[in-house]
């Protein structure tokens, strides 16, 4: 009967690391810095960093978007000026930082790898 209660316990204890960590993760994304898209704009969500890359979706006027991480690619000019730095908004999915308003003209998030 022991071994049983030390089972449970133990069963019970990793659930309990399991819910604690889908917590922490659910925690730090609506944590994560979200950035304004300029107003008026639908921009487009690319597969790369460019403007031939595949178009994937446009994001409704309002949007905001993390920056994962940022990488050179096409230049573009748009609302916030003329930039060639690409935001990785999601796995596979850029948008040109011309029309992301991060307060800076540099990088704001690490390069992409």
């Amino acid at each position: 009967m022991a071994v049983e209660d030390r089972t449970s316990t133990v069963e019970g204890a990793a659930e309990g690391t399991a819910t604690e960590t889908l917590a922490a993760a659910e925690s730090t994304e609506a944590l994560a810095v979200r950035y304004s898209v300029a107003p008026g704009v639908r921009l487009k969500v690319r597969s790369g960093p460019g403007t031939q890359y595949q178009l994937i979706k446009v994001l409704p006027l309002g949007s905001r978007v993390p920056i994962n991480c940022q990488k050179p690619g096409e230049w573009v000019t748009g609302t916030y000026g003329t930039t060639n730095i690409w935001d990785n908004i999601a796995n596979g999915q850029y948008v040109s930082d011309a029309y992301v308003n991060t307060g800076s003209d540099g990088y704001v998030a690490p390069r992409c790898a």
